[in-house]
């Protein structure tokens, strides 16, 4: 039986709806701390793979790019340098949900709910790239084209694999996410559905927006579907919380409040992640 509903005074409403808003921003700014986190890894671990190799490129806001012909690369240096950033992400990703189902499900405030959007993104930096690359014939699409030497098809069915792989987990991970909110009205079966749009829907939206914007003019059609491609962990997430009853939280929920301090950290991060690599640094 679903809990019943009741009739909300229009002080209520307001001071409800202010939640959800409140929780769309923070979940933003979790949204982009994370990202830029997972890929800080990504992108480092495959630039000193890079550079241990001896191969030139540069590395900009949006990707790594290499400055080398094709018959200057060798099989170890392909699957080496574009695979050990899904494996370094895999690893992260692992660790790091471990880490919240052991040790801060049950605890208050937002450091949970980071370490979910940090798993989330990981997932995404293995599966869901793999999917967007083979779009793109470019990026982890590489290791399995150089690995196997079997043809496109097999390409093509690894990846459709991924994109499987990346949809259950976004459904068998809608537990955990209910589990990583504190307020008692967010989590409240009634309020569901808008639950769904301000803490996932909302902070993927504005968030992705967000990181293209600050990525500009290198962004790239590869750049732009890894993000799209957060969608296949995210609708089933979402579709699988519409249909869970469970609405519990912890039993001294922090008050909702703005999390200024994250969304400043995701600010600052990200534009020092543009400026950092613009114009892009050169290795080799």
């Amino acid at each position: 039986m679903e809990p019943k509903t009741s009739t909300l005074s229009p002080q209520t409403a307001e001071a409800e709806k202010n939640k959800f808003v409140v929780s769309a921003l923070n979940g933003t700014g979790l949204y982009v701390l994370a990202y830029y986190l997972v890929w800080a890894l990504h992108e480092s671990v495959k630039v000193l793979a890079s550079r241990h190799f001896h191969l030139r490129g540069l590395w900009n806001p949006s990707r790594v790019v290499y400055t080398l012909s094709d018959n200057e690369w060798w099989r170890t240096a392909v699957v080496t340098v574009y695979g050990i950033g899904p494996l370094a992400c895999l690893v992260l990703g692992l660790v790091v949900f471990r880490w919240y189902w052991r040790s801060e499900r049950a605890s208050r405030g937002q450091r949970k709910l980071l370490l979910l959007w940090i798993a989330f993104h990981a997932c995404n930096a293995v599966f869901g790239a793999l999917l967007a690359d083979t779009f793109t014939h470019s990026g982890s699409w590489y290791v399995f084209d150089w690995l196997f030497r079997m043809g496109n098809v097999v390409n093509v069915v690894m990846a459709l694999l991924a994109g499987l792989v990346q949809l259950s987990l976004g459904y068998f991970g809608a537990i955990a996410f209910l589990q990583a909110h504190d307020s008692k009205t967010v989590m409240r079966y009634s309020n569901r559905q808008k639950m769904v749009v301000s803490t996932l829907a909302a902070p993927w939206l504005a968030g992705s927006l967000f990181i293209m914007l600050l990525k500009m003019p290198y962004l790239t059609i590869q750049e732009a579907l890894h993000l799209a491609m957060m969608a296949l962990l995210l609708i089933p997430m979402g579709l699988a919380c519409m249909n869970e009853v469970f609405s519990d939280t912890v039993k001294r929920p922090q008050a909702t409040r703005m999390a200024w301090g994250i969304i400043g950290l995701a600010v600052v991060l990200a534009v020092v992640w543009r400026l950092a690599l613009s114009p892009p640094i050169a290795f080799s």
